[in-house]
């Protein structure tokens, strides 16, 4: 779920901006592009996923002018590239919406924070959990982060942005439409959560090295 026009309050557009701003430098500050710099192959891999990412946010089921649904395969690259990665992706994937004419400059801190921040933030949690508190268990760790956490991803991103409308949006009758495609969450949610799960399992059993948040002696060597 996105927005394509300023129908929200411009205090807070500001607000979102704001920080979706702040978020971006945190992730920044990690120097993601050391890791870029220092690997060829991690360069090639990133820059494919951002571009096929950039052309599948453009397939987007749109009935309302200021509100648009698409697959956002935001938790599959953050399980793949980390965080400060993926939150670079998603900023690429939505100027890419502005300067194409789809999306209103005014809203991109919003939907940088509800198609990248909030998924993110979700995705890390779910991943730290497994990581910290649960069995080295393959099945676990795809079950629960590729599947699990990207369907929760997918929810919080949903209530992120129902929220915001409730919050600040100029005309009454967006309320009601929100709230009408908060019930296409639970057809997002599984074709997200599939979707990720189904690459991500592909990775892991022939590029475990590839996927970032996977240590496949723990997981694998050791068993």
């Amino acid at each position: 779920m996105s927005f394509s026009e300023p129908m929200l309050a411009p205090w807070l557009l500001i607000t979102c901006g704001i920080l979706s701003f702040c978020i971006m430098g945190l992730a920044l500050a990690q120097r993601p592009w050391g890791a870029l710099l220092a690997d060829r192959a991690l360069q090639h891999r990133w820059l494919a996923a951002t571009v096929a990412v950039v052309l599948f946010w453009q397939l987007r089921a749109q009935a309302v002018d200021w509100l648009t649904l698409h697959l956002m395969f935001t938790a599959l690259l953050t399980l793949i590239f980390k965080a400060p990665l993926a939150m670079v992706t998603n900023l690429i994937a939505n100027l890419a919406l502005v300067l194409l004419g789809k999306t209103a400059w005014p809203l991109l801190g919003a939907n940088v924070l509800i198609t990248g921040v909030i998924p993110v933030g979700v995705i890390v949690l779910v991943w730290r959990l497994v990581d910290r508190r649960l069995p080295d268990n393959l099945m676990i760790f795809l079950f629960l982060c590729g599947f699990f956490g990207a369907a929760l991803a997918t929810l919080g991103t949903g209530l992120a942005g129902l929220g915001l409308v409730m919050l600040g949006a100029s005309d009454p009758d967006a309320i009601y439409l929100a709230r009408e495609y908060a019930l296409f969450l639970p057809l997002l949610m599984p074709s997200e959560a599939f979707l990720t799960g189904m690459l991500l399992s592909i990775l892991m059993v022939y590029h475990p090295g590839w996927v970032a948040t996977f240590n496949d002696h723990r997981y694998i060597d050791t068993k």
